[in-house]
């Protein structure tokens, strides 16, 4: 750990703004703080904090460019008493927040803050209601807030307007936490554990989604909203090139199902890198869990944007299956999908759920439940993708979408083959036979009206992995493309009748 002497800079809330913002686009909405009537010894303070900080209040707002688009910005002067916030700069926070609402901008907001400001007690410290609130009215009306915690950000600014972001980053080796250590030590007479505060262990912990420096900020912003933000207007048809849904052979579902798991097949982290656009990824439940199994992530295929899901086929063994965790992240992603109008792309690549006290004991079967009460009436448009094993519980939570794409040797099947031949024939070595009678094969699913569309493999994806990612996510902006612009409330009935009817004579 460097020594004190040996610590960046930390760039105070002006440098801040000059180092993300284009070069002189920042506009101030600040105006002259309410009188907040301080007594003689808090004026001397405030008057001392302005002389040394050279702001008027702990937060400046305003507007400017971000690579050519228009952006509110908001940020905290820690040198202006330790960026507290007090009623001025609260009232200045909500004035900030209102009017990026009203003209409907991204927010982007870089606390650094010792939290609220003692000088005026509970009413200060209840100010953060109506900042809470603001935010929450800001991204109710479908617009994005990112969020840069800076060194350090603690207290009622964390549990606020700190910890609501859609993406949240952090500044290396910063101070965050609810309970700032020097009080911890005063109140309980011991120091706080180390490294428990600090945005790296936030990041491990599925707090924040990323720990990048400040020059970093503009590019992931930017990749940010260049899916937030992106509104394509629906196709009167789809691409020629991409319309077409190619003829697969008919072979065994055996064939398939030992071809899925071959370990070099292309997983989704291969499809993102060959075939989407301003991939952000995002990290945990933003509840203090995460699952490597699941990949969350902001992307784009084609101009079409979407939150993934995707299960990773690389990141989940027989050591860490697919937990309770993973499920929870997923339901992330599909409040984001909802509070901002995107499209969710589910990606289903799992040997099968956790099967273990642990997840009996942290809910699998209550995840699994609530995201699909989630996915099959989320208003925002979906596409399942059966990128390869699709076993169990794990693989049924991401199956409900408006329309469902599957690899041509993907599978879906309430059990493994060997443990569904276990159960009915009281052994493993019938499971392709049983396999078969299953109708788990995509050729079948799409006969049954569970898959829509098959994505061919010449004649395994594993040894086309780039032309094979690169066809699937042309099917996937295909797919998209055809929901964007649909009435919400007719494609949310349109897919509780595809389920509805599953199974049924016709």
């Amino acid at each position: 750990m460097a020594r004190p002497s040996e610590r960046p800079r930390r760039l105070g809330a002006h440098e801040l703004l000059t180092a993300t913002l284009d070069p002189g686009t920042f506009r101030s909405w600040d105006t002259e703080p309410i009188d907040v009537h301080p007594g003689p010894e808090y004026a001397a303070e405030l008057a001392a904090a302005r002389e040394r900080s050279g702001c008027d209040e702990a937060v400046i707002t305003g507007e400017g460019l971000l690579r050519g688009r228009r952006v509110a910005v908001v940020a905290c002067e820690f040198r202006f008493l330790a960026g507290s916030i007090g009623i001025a700069a609260a009232e200045r926070l909500v004035e900030a927040v209102e009017h990026a609402t009203a003209e409907r901008l991204p927010l982007l907001a870089a606390p650094a803050s010792g939290g609220t400001r003692m000088q005026e007690g509970t009413l200060a410290f209840l100010s953060m209601v109506k900042i809470s609130a603001a935010i929450a009215a800001h991204k109710s009306a479908g617009l994005p807030y990112l969020v840069y915690l800076r060194h350090p950000t603690t207290g009622g600014v964390l549990a606020s307007w700190g910890s609501q972001g859609h993406l949240t980053v952090a500044e290396p080796g910063a101070l965050i936490g609810f309970l700032g250590p020097r009080v911890y030590e005063a109140l309980y007479d011991r120091p706080f554990p180390e490294g428990v505060q600090t945005a790296e262990n936030l990041y491990r912990s599925g707090l924040i989604d990323a720990v990048m420096q400040p020059g970093d900020v503009p590019a992931i912003a930017d990749r940010a909203l260049n899916v937030l933000l992106a509104r394509p207007s629906a196709p009167s048809g789809a691409p020629a090139e991409e319309a077409a849904d190619e003829a697969v052979p008919d072979i065994p579902a055996w064939d398939s199902i030992t071809r899925s798991r071959r370990i070099d097949r292309p997983g989704v982290r291969r499809v993102l890198r060959h075939a989407a656009t301003d991939v952000v990824p995002l990290n945990g439940t933003g509840d203090g869990e995460s699952d490597p199994g699941l990949l969350l992530a902001l992307a784009r295929f084609g101009d079409a944007p979407c939150v993934v899901l995707g299960q990773d086929r690389d990141r989940q063994s027989v050591e860490r299956p697919l937990g309770p965790a993973a499920l929870r992240e997923a339901r992330r992603g599909m409040r984001i999908a909802r509070e901002l109008r995107l499209p969710l792309v589910t990606v289903i690549d799992t040997p099968g759920a956790a099967l273990s006290k642990d997840a009996e004991e942290r809910g699998m079967a209550g995840q699994i439940a609530r995201c699909l009460a989630e996915l099959v009436t989320l208003e925002a448009p979906t596409v399942a993708v059966l990128l390869g094993q699709g076993t169990g519980g794990g693989a049924l939570a991401l199956a409900p979408a408006d329309r469902v794409i599957a690899a041509q040797h993907a599978w879906l099947s309430p059990l493994p083959p060997e443990g569904a031949s276990a159960i009915v024939h009281r052994t493993v070595d019938r499971a392709p036979e049983l396999a078969a009678a299953q109708g788990v094969r995509s050729v079948d699913l799409r006969a049954n009206g569970v898959v829509d569309r098959i994505v061919a493999e010449h004649d395994d994806a594993a040894d086309e992995p780039e032309a094979f990612c690169l066809r699937l996510g042309a099917a996937v902006h295909t797919e998209l493309a055809g929901l964007i612009g649909a009435d919400p409330a007719a494609r949310t009935r349109a897919r509780w009748a595809r389920y509805r009817r599953l199974g049924l004579p016709q």
